[in-house]
């Protein structure tokens, strides 16, 4: 039900018990559990009681589980059409995950859009610049106790890609420029045609 409430969205328990297999009674029971515990936030409209996750720092933790676990788990089989689209590119609660996320941080380090700090990165003026050419105004974005940019440690290629306002800010960009859609049955970010080709100019 958790891995279910990474792409951000807020879920009822009947369609959270649906994506694990249980009962709705079942469910209600663990998710009153995670909302006592403030991993989840509920929010009432009329009948219906939405979860979603607690914040960005909640998916960036089940980000560092799930690659605990497949590490320690082994090879498996992994079954179904959507396994290797979600591992290309992907929601983590608000930012882009997946290999293309990974590959792209690297490329704005080796760019010299971002320097390595001592508690992540941080944007350069290059950045704040190649930024500004997609449309991100860095200096036009509320205030907030949320870092820039920051790390997320990427469960399937257990390497980093980039969170933090920055992170949400970018893949914002990605949908609002018809680079890429969302898909509302997954976590899959799919890129089109032009919008990877448009991408590919712009980090390159």
């Amino acid at each position: 039900m958790l891995v279910a409430l990474m792409d951000g969205r807020a879920l009822t328990a009947s369609e959270l018990a649906s994506q694990a297999g249980i009962t709705p009674q079942t469910a209600s029971t663990h998710l009153a559990k995670l909302a006592d515990g403030d991993l989840l936030v509920r929010e009432v409209q009329g009948r219906n009681h939405y979860f979603r996750l607690n914040g960005e720092d909640v998916a960036q933790a089940l980000e560092v589980l799930m690659g605990v676990a497949a590490k320690r788990s082994g090879p498996r089989t992994r079954t179904g059409p959507n396994d290797p689209a979600l591992r290309k590119a992907r929601r983590c609660y608000d930012h882009l995950a997946g290999e293309m996320a990974v590959q792209m941080l690297d490329r704005m380090i080796s760019n010299g859009w971002l320097n390595k700090a001592a508690d992540g990165v941080a944007v350069t003026h290059a950045g704040r610049a190649a930024f500004s050419a997609i449309g991100i105004d860095l200096d036009g974005m509320p205030p907030s106790r949320r870092p820039m940019a920051k790390l997320c440690l990427d469960w399937s290629m257990r390497r980093p890609h980039l969170a933090g306002r920055l992170g949400q800010a970018i893949l914002r960009q990605f949908l609002s420029n018809g680079w890429a859609r969302t898909d509302k049955q997954s976590r899959v970010v799919s890129f089109t045609p032009s919008g990877k080709r448009e991408y590919l100019e712009w980090i390159s």
